[in-house]
């Protein structure tokens, strides 16, 4: 990882300050430097922040990762007064580096938590484009689609341990969740703005970019409720306001689109899912038929 950057030029009103102190190498790769974390994190001393890059080293290495492609040692250059110039340590950390960083900092901070949220989301984004990476629309849909489904079984059942029991509890923990997503948009307002028939669901008629975005808003509020030991649904539906209100920021900070403007795909996962069925059974009937004539007219093995 090298040290030649230029810092994100989004207007600052509108980005968050970790996006603030994102930084890109000649390649293009994105950093954050330790220094400059360290006071937007709280800690005012750097002999207390140390400790916090030593653990998420370590957890680095536990996972498996190598050490060097996320934890950069450098030399930064201050004054020292009078004019005088020394230099001190700092580290250039990668997304996954500062992940860890927040994920190891002091948990009653509440700039940690937002930490927390942005760095969980600049990860997923990555591991989607990665996933993502050649696939076409419709497959990305799919896949996506699948994962969320799993996924807010997940969220349902962490909810319901918070007290979120009943239908209409859920109904309204939901709403939380979109309102911060959506500007204030419900699940009705969506499907309504989406034209939607009675019954049909929501994230069935959403395009790969708004289904990954909601992904991220259910994986992350699972992950805060699960993180922070949420027990009555008051906070489980604060919890779901906030990170559909981060995620929508976080938008916002990449100069993107805002879910409610994203276009409405022509057509459904069911027909997505019909429509592959049928191209599934074309392709085994024709492998059948295939091996059919191979038994009929075995090759000649001279040919």
């Amino acid at each position: 990882m090298t040290s030649s950057s230029s810092s994100s030029s989004s207007s600052p009103n509108r980005i968050s300050p970790f996006e603030a102190i994102r930084h890109a190498t000649e390649e293009g790769d994105e950093y954050w430097s330790a220094r400059e974390l360290a006071p937007l994190l709280e800690y005012s001393r750097w002999q207390r922040f140390w400790p916090v890059i030593e653990k998420a080293m370590t957890a680095c290495a536990n996972s498996g990762q190598a050490l060097e492609d996320h934890f950069t040692r450098v030399g930064k250059m201050i004054e020292a007064g009078k004019g005088a110039e020394r230099t001190i340590d700092d580290w250039l950390l990668s997304r996954y580096a500062c992940y860890l960083v927040v994920q190891n900092g002091d948990p009653e901070k509440p700039v940690i938590a937002a930490g927390q949220t942005y760095f969980a989301l600049k990860t997923r984004q990555a591991e989607l484009a990665e996933d993502m990476a050649g696939l076409p629309e419709p497959e990305r849909r799919l896949l996506i689609r699948d994962q969320a489904s799993e996924d807010n079984k997940l969220l349902a059942a962490t909810a319901y341990s918070a007290g979120v029991l009943t239908q209409q509890d859920f109904g309204v923990f939901q709403d939380h969740g979109y309102r911060g997503m959506y500007a204030g948009e419900t699940a009705a307002d969506i499907a309504a703005r989406k034209e939607l028939r009675k019954g049909e669901r929501i994230l069935d008629h959403m395009n790969s970019a708004e289904l990954a975005l909601n992904w991220v808003r259910i994986t992350q509020t699972e992950e805060k409720m699960r993180r922070e030991g949420i027990s009555d649904k008051v906070s489980a539906n604060a919890a779901h306001h906030t990170i559909g209100a981060a995620v929508r920021q976080f938008v916002l900070d990449q100069g993107g689109t805002p879910p409610e403007l994203l276009p409405t795909p022509a057509e459904s996962i069911q027909q997505l899912r019909r429509k592959r069925r049928k191209q599934l059974a074309a392709a085994e009937a024709a492998l059948q038929a295939g091996a059919e004539q191979d038994l009929l007219f075995p090759p000649n093995a001279d040919d």
